[in-house]
């Protein structure tokens, strides 16, 4: 009797195994065709064809728009193209060497005085939240947040603070600095939005409240496209919770881009598609869309892509349930960033 119910229950185990390893095969091979067809340099190209110059002709004088990660990649790109357009931009920057040659390339290139160097660690939330208050005093209002700030790092490190460190760049991060800016972001209510970078990558991923991959055998690859889908939850669920303060929240993906980012994580991805990758520049160009348009024109909570608003599910990819789990993960952020503090 012991002998059949232990047949009976491998038997089980073997069939959701399988189950599971069909699942996450569809899902990287449906990503991998939709990808292919839409994220490259090409696929900017076709879409680019039903864009309207107009809509990146705003002036947006006087608007102060805060970049993180912006000393290179889509966060250059996003910070030269909003202070080409007269924001003040704050770049928020991990190196300040680095982030002191991009703000006077900037400044260069734009004409524009009005770009400022703040250096963050995003990884570790103290620092975050002493840039904040340090950040808060200089009360301006915040019109544009825009988390592009991100981390795909293949080996399991761990940060001073006891965090992996993909999830400390990518979420817990992003939540810290994004919860921490709200009072300055009501200050420019009814105008104020988030925009958060997230990625394709996501499309592969459900959410899931392991947050720092407890696996034994870690993969950064997947790490990423988990962090990259609680990004997109996240906007969900603060376009929800802000609803009435006036404040918009948007997600976006850039498409494959090339990046020193990509180039550095990706190696042979980068090579593989060498050529064919879209630039830094078209990477951005989403994000400064949506730092631009009419809020009446976008959907707060939304994933967009190629200047509009995109599918945050592939289909039979049993992704779209997971997203239930966000309070519980907002839970637990909310704990590990007051206990980091």
């Amino acid at each position: 009797m012991i002998t059949a119910t232990l047949h009976f229950q491998i038997h089980i185990s073997s069939i959701i195994a399988l189950q599971m390893f069909l699942l996450k095969t569809w899902r990287s091979t449906a990503f991998g065709v939709y990808g292919y067809l839409n994220f490259t340099k090409s696929g900017f190209l076709e879409h680019s064809k039903h864009f309207k110059p107009e809509d990146m002709q705003t002036r947006i004088e006087g608007k102060n728009c805060v970049v993180t990660g912006a000393n290179s990649g889509i966060g250059y790109a996003t910070a030269e193209g909003l202070a080409s357009r007269g924001a003040n931009v704050y770049m928020v920057c991990r190196n300040k060497e680095r982030g002191e040659a991009a703000l006077s390339k900037i400044r260069s290139t734009t004409g524009n005085q009005n770009v400022h160097l703040e250096v963050c660690d995003l990884s570790s939330v103290s620092k975050v939240k002493s840039f904040a208050s340090k950040f808060a005093s200089k009360e301006v209002p915040v019109h544009v947040l825009v988390n592009n700030a991100g981390l795909l790092e293949n080996k399991r490190i761990t940060t001073s603070e006891g965090f992996e460190l993909n999830f400390a760049v990518n979420v817990l991060g992003t939540f810290a600095i994004t919860e921490s800016m709200v009072p300055l972001l009501e200050k420019a209510a009814p105008d104020a939005r988030v925009i958060t970078v997230s990625s394709g990558g996501m499309y592969t991923a459900p959410l899931t409240t392991d947050l720092q991959f407890s696996d034994e055998k870690f993969d950064g690859v997947e790490q990423y496209a988990r962090n990259k889908r609680i990004q997109v939850a996240l906007t969900e669920k603060w376009a929800e919770i802000y609803k009435d303060r006036g404040i918009s929240f948007y997600s976006m993906h850039p498409g494959w881009a090339e990046t020193p980012g990509v180039a550095k994580s990706l190696p042979s991805f980068s090579k593989s598609f060498s050529g064919k990758l879209r630039t830094s520049e078209q990477g951005a160009d989403t994000v400064i869309w949506l730092a631009l348009q009419p809020k009446e024109k976008l959907v707060s909570g939304e994933f967009y892509f190629d200047r509009a608003q995109a599918p945050k599910h592939l289909k039979f990819a049993a992704t779209s349930g997971s997203h239930a789990l966000i309070d519980s993960i907002i839970s637990n952020l909310h704990a590990m960033s007051t206990l980091s503090s």
